[in-house]
């Protein structure tokens, strides 16, 4: 996990370092500069605007008596598109952006969810909880 961490904050900042020099030449530096301000704005009022919608769903479910699965699951990959959209570049802005519209965050949701059952049916993972040790 430490390796693949490493590789991680090291790797995609040198990319991003790359495809910033690279469309700052091709554009000039002013437009680059204009254009991960642009995608950082943007994405910061599709986070908030998203995860207002997934808390209202969240609350929309618990109300109904349903427990929220899927909608956690989308907060959950809201939260990432957020975070990605903080660091500045433009991969990262890119991949949190994807991560924040509805209709591409079914698909991450989708693979999160084979990825989460297949991690449980290789490991073997069993939960016993017993209600009356959380009072």
């Amino acid at each position: 996990m430490f390796t693949k961490l490493l590789l991680l904050f090291t790797i995609v900042p040198l990319i991003e370092i790359y495809v910033l020099i690279k469309v700052g030449q091709h554009f000039g530096a002013l437009d680059t500069i204009m254009l991960v301000l642009f995608t950082g704005l943007f994405g910061a009022w599709m986070a908030r605007s998203q995860g207002l919608i997934v808390l209202k769903k969240i609350q929309t479910d618990l109300h109904s008596g349903q427990l929220p699965t899927e909608s956690l699951t989308d907060g959950l990959i809201v939260l990432i598109g957020g975070v990605l959209l903080i660091t500045p570049g433009l991969i990262t802005d890119c991949t949190g952006l994807l991560l924040l519209f509805p209709q591409s965050r079914r698909a991450f949701r989708k693979f999160i969810t084979s990825q989460f059952k297949k991690y449980i049916a290789k490991n073997n993972v069993y939960t016993n909880i017993h209600f009356d040790d959380l009072d």
